[in-house]
């Protein structure tokens, strides 16, 4: 099987994130309830049944689907206290398999219309004792998931019948999680609480849940001589997975980083070593800036040496982990070495918390006040009034809405149906239009109409048949693979070259003679039978031409990972391919206007090889971007096309000859035309060099957009300066896509609006949310856009991911949470003010700080951001 790579098209999950509630436009969504129950079978055995009920359009994903995509449900048993499981649990509902849209790979999910049940049989022999856990699961809908969420359990087997636990906020807004009371069980177990100052949270919290991870961390010491330690941190990566080494540069994926919070008399010696498949080159996950990372077919091992003391060294390492499609959160890991003891362990949230003064004053707590944040000693109160009050009721109405996904399914007909078309022209096939549909009228001009009918769908069966078996052999999984991976998007580079080289006459590609002969002797046979088997023979002799059309056609839909793409191009096809057989043979006397056979149609096949030459391009770019070859770079890739196209428009004035060319002793005026046209697209192209001065980009011609590499991946462009009196005054002023200057602080942001009289476009966003970068490359790159962005917004994009330190590790009011870094600052000040814990979100907003109107998240389309930039940029002036 392929290497599994997938798109860059997945969800970014906020798994870090203490509170496991998401709450959009102003409500809170737990669109999933789950219900326990537990059943004595006899003979010491139980069943333990979980079901969930899911609102309208709502999904959970099943225990059995792949965690390359949502969140699986899993179940953990804590404490079975002597029970053991019988066999595997089971699932009943509406299940569904198949392609899902949000994640673009195969999936297995309940949905909404029944509920979800999971049984598990267990064995024990006392039931007086409990069984305890927790369940995690992920909901989504059609255009969004809630971040996973972990839900605790315990079963009294003693009283057989219904048991719950529910999580829900309380009323001052906090996450408050309870431990299970059993319905039959009419008494709450007391939570287990920690308190720091004023904050109180449960120390089972599902932040302490460890999600299933795809990296594993292991931590331990070993003697270096000389009283000298080594401190070994190992990372267990699953496979398709990497993690980021320390001295990657930071302007792409969050860095590796080990803090050491106490070293407690221990000295570090020198720097630490890195040891695994090691990989170098640029990241297409990050706009191709050059990174250092670990492969996963290898464990990634840092090696510290350390000068032993008396105490214990204490700290945290903070990771981050993508694959070829996306990234997960950046997540910390506590750890503790004891180096006197040869010891070393992972440490809870809890632990790291202990010994924290929460009322010593905050180094840079100047920075927090005196704009709405609240700061006491160490606990950070993000809420800020007039945020929150005008989020609930904004004051304008710009709303926009959310564009459904065009009808893909017909564009693929539609591409289907071209290529037919340019089929008919080719010498294989345009010759025998009259002479097939002069043998249907010999007979009745009724019986020729519908032989030639019967001739026509026969054409369709067949070729809808070819791309039913391409479906059939390959699969959903597999078609998704193509896409990214580096070896199929090699493949398909070379077969094109070699689609190419047939259409110029330097060899044919063929079926075996004997099929041919065998299908033109049942068509010998007469008959409706004997009408499907010659159109069977003109498939097979006509392959030399359509079998490249054919062939470019179902690489392009199956690289897409579109699971009915290869039949929707088959039926588009051959409906194109059919139509003149079968309109001829039911008018006949239209044959007298056809154009006359000849040389011409040689010249549609060499123009056709040109096509296959650039499309060529377009899968060595993929291997490039995914690989990290750094290669086929924008500069050379547009320069080929150029080279390529202007070849084709010397070849249609006469200045090239291919070997199946005929003398060419005057330029026809059709073929003036499209020489013509193809000198056109050829300065077009050219025109990708123009450097677009307000962004210092290249102007990717229109047409072309999505198949050439982003214009930032280039080999010599930088980036305009920022004003430096601005830069001076606020140190997070800098350069955003597409070369839009933004603040990346809140407060800078505020200050700088209220300095120049503009409205605030707050962007929550995050360097491994992939709807983010598809709303900065298609849309803010609009002229019409960016310079809205630019001159009538203050643009203050704040990521969630953002590892870089504090200057004090803080505490979030509202949760409970560490914040150790800016990104858990802003994630806090995202869910305090606006309930929201998913990115991207663009929030427009006054000077004084109130919500303009209401937020929008991911949304296709530059027409509607723009009407929603012009709506609260009218309101503004109105206020």
């Amino acid at each position: 099987m392929l290497i599994q790579i997938f798109r860059n098209r997945i969800l970014f999950i906020l798994a870090l994130l203490l509170s496991s509630i998401v709450v959009l436009n102003g409500q809170v969504l737990n669109p999933v309830k789950w219900t326990f129950e537990s059943f004595d079978l006899g003979n010491d055995e139980y069943e333990l049944v979980y079901k969930a009920s899911m609102e309208k359009d709502w999904t959970v994903y099943s225990q059995f689907t792949s965690d390359d995509g949502p969140v699986p449900t899993y179940i953990e048993y804590e404490n079975l206290n002597g029970a053991t499981l019988v066999g595997k649990s089971t699932e009943e509902g509406n299940r569904k398999e198949g392609i899902d849209k949000l994640f673009e790979v195969n999936v297995i999910k309940f949905l909404d219309d029944k509920p979800f049940v999971i049984r598990q049989k267990i064995k024990q022999a006392d039931p007086s004792k409990k069984v305890q856990g927790y369940l995690s699961f992920m909901a989504c809908d059609k255009t969004k998931c809630l971040p996973p969420k972990d839900i605790d359990f315990e079963f009294d087997l003693s009283v057989s019948g219904a048991q719950s636990m529910q999580s829900a906020p309380t009323s001052n807004g906090s996450l408050e999680i309870g431990s299970v009371s059993g319905i039959a069980q009419n008494d709450e177990k007391e939570m287990a609480n920690t308190d720091i100052g004023n904050i109180s949270f449960d120390s089972k919290s599902a932040s302490s849940k460890k999600m299933k991870s795809p990296v594993k961390w292991f931590f331990s010491v070993e003697d270096a001589g000389n009283e000298h330690v080594n401190l070994i941190y190992r990372a267990e990566i699953d496979d398709a997975w990497n993690v980021y080494s320390q001295f990657t540069s930071d302007d792409g994926p969050v860095p590796t980083y080990i803090e050491y919070e106490e070293l407690n008399g221990n000295a570090l010696v020198g720097e630490s070593i890195e040891k695994g498949h090691k990989k170098e080159g640029p990241d297409p996950l990050f706009d191709n800036v050059n990174v250092i990372k670990f492969l996963g077919d290898e464990d990634f091992i840092i090696t510290q040496k350390v000068k032993k003391g008396e105490g214990l060294i204490k700290g945290y390492l903070t990771y981050m982990t993508c694959d070829a499609s996306h990234c997960k959160m950046p997540t910390d890991v506590n750890f503790q070495f004891d180096p006197n003891k040869m010891t070393a362990r992972e440490r809870t949230n809890e632990e790291s918390l202990e010994g924290m003064d929460m009322t010593q004053n905050v180094s840079d707590a100047s920075s927090f006040t005196g704009m709405g944040m609240n700061l006491q000693g160490n606990v950070l109160d993000q809420a800020i009034p007039t945020i929150q009050t005008s989020y609930k009721e904004p004051l304008a109405n710009c709303g926009t809405q959310i564009r459904s996904a065009d009808g893909s399914y017909w564009s693929i007909f539609l591409g289907g149906f071209i290529g037919g078309l340019l089929a008919i022209l080719l010498p294989c096939i345009f010759p025998m239009i009259p002479i097939t549909v002069s043998f249907f009228t010999k007979d009745t001009k009724s019986k020729g109409w519908v032989n030639g009918l019967v001739y026509a769908l026969s054409i369709i069966a067949i070729f809808v048949s070819i791309g039913l078996a391409v479906t059939a052999a390959l699969g959903p999984e597999a078609l998704n693979q193509l896409s990214t991976n580096w070896i199929a998007n090699v493949v398909f580079f070379l077969i094109f070259i070699a689609f190419a080289i047939s259409f110029f006459g330097y060899f044919e590609i063929t079926l075996p003679s004997s099929w041919s002969t065998r299908s033109d002797q049942m068509a010998d046979k007469g008959g409706y039978l004997g009408t499907f088997f010659m159109a069977a023979t003109l498939a097979i002799v006509s392959f030399s031409c359509t079998g490249p059309i054919i062939g470019t056609a179902l690489v392009q839909v199956a690289s897409s990972g579109n699971y009915m793409g290869p039949f929707m191009i088959m039926l588009g096809f051959s409906v194109a391919l059919a139509i003149p057989f079968g309109l001829f043979a039911a008018f006949p006397a239209w044959l007298n206007s056809l154009p006359r056979s000849g040389s011409w149609m040689n010249s549609v096949k060499v123009v056709l090889g040109f096509l296959e030459l650039a499309l060529a391009l377009k899968f060595l770019s993929v291997a490039d971007m995914t690989s990290n070859w750094g290669v086929l770079k924008y500069e050379l890739f547009m320069g080929l096309w150029v080279i390529i196209f202007a070849a084709m428009t010397a070849y249609l004035f006469g200045y090239i000859k291919f070997p199946h060319d005929s003398p060419l002793k005057k330029l026809g005026t059709t073929r003036k035309v499209f020489a013509f046209l193809s000198l056109a697209w050829t300065l077009y192209m050219a025109s990708g060099f123009m450097i677009d001065k307000d962004i210092n980009s290249y102007s990717i011609p229109k047409a072309v957009s999505g198949i050439t590499p982003p214009a930032s991946y280039n080999f010599f462009l930088t980036q305009n300066e920022l004003d430096p009196t601005i830069l001076a005054k606020y140190p997070s002023y800098t350069k955003c896509a597409n070369d839009i200057n933004c603040f990346k602080d809140y407060y800078d942001g505020i200050a700088y609006a209220n300095e120049v009289n503009k409205p605030v476009l707050l962007d929550f966003t995050g360097y491994g949310c992939v709807n983010c970068r598809k709303t900065e490359d298609y849309i803010w790159k609009d002229p019409g856009v960016k310079k809205t962005l630019n001159d009538d917004y203050v643009l203050v994009s704040l990521y969630v991911d953002d590892r870089k330190k504090l200057k004090d590790v803080l505490v979030a009011k509202m949760s409970g949470t560490k914040l150790r870094n800016v990104g858990n600052k802003w994630a806090d000040f995202q869910i305090v003010n606006f309930e929201q814990n998913s990115q991207p979100l663009y929030v427009p907003m006054t000077t004084d700080q109130r919500v303009i109107s209401a937020p929008r998240g991911y949304e296709e389309g530059v027409e509607n951001y723009q009407k929603f930039l012009d709506c609260g940029l009218a309101a503004f002036k109105e206020l």
